[in-house]
């Protein structure tokens, strides 16, 4: 069964960076869709970051273009989430997702189009 393991998150200062990753397992990641989520205290999960299965170009939440960047290492079989200039309102639990399967664009944004999730990585930025 594909199993997802994310690591990275951690205690940052504003203005600061992490790199998250997510390391899937039994199945190739050049394959999947991946989307980078996150949820804060009482919101709803929200996308981030996405990169569908043999393609390069990646689609970004507004609220993270120019600052994170999501990645994929096919020999490793991981996706990265590079994130830079970190603020207070980046804080959250951020999960990956994989689906085994190309999603729509307008489809990446949705949780219900995600087969395997990982079991999400906190990342706070405070002073």
């Amino acid at each position: 069964e594909v199993q997802l393991q994310a690591s990275g998150g951690g205690l940052v200062q504003p203005g600061g960076s992490l790199r998250l990753s997510c390391r899937v397992s039994d199945f190739a990641v050049r394959d999947c869709t991946i989307g980078w989520f996150r949820q804060a205290p009482g919101k709803e999960r929200e996308g981030v970051s996405f990169l569908r299965n043999m393609e390069s170009r990646t689609v970004d939440a507004n609220s993270v273009k120019g600052r994170f960047t999501i990645s994929r290492d096919n020999a490793k079989n991981t996706v990265y989430l590079q994130m830079n200039s970190l603020q207070p309102e980046d804080t959250a639990v951020y999960f990956c997702a994989a689906a085994k399967k190309r999603v729509i664009i307008s489809a990446l944004w949705a949780t219900a189009s995600y087969d395997y999730w990982g079991q999400g990585t906190q990342v706070t930025v405070s002073s």
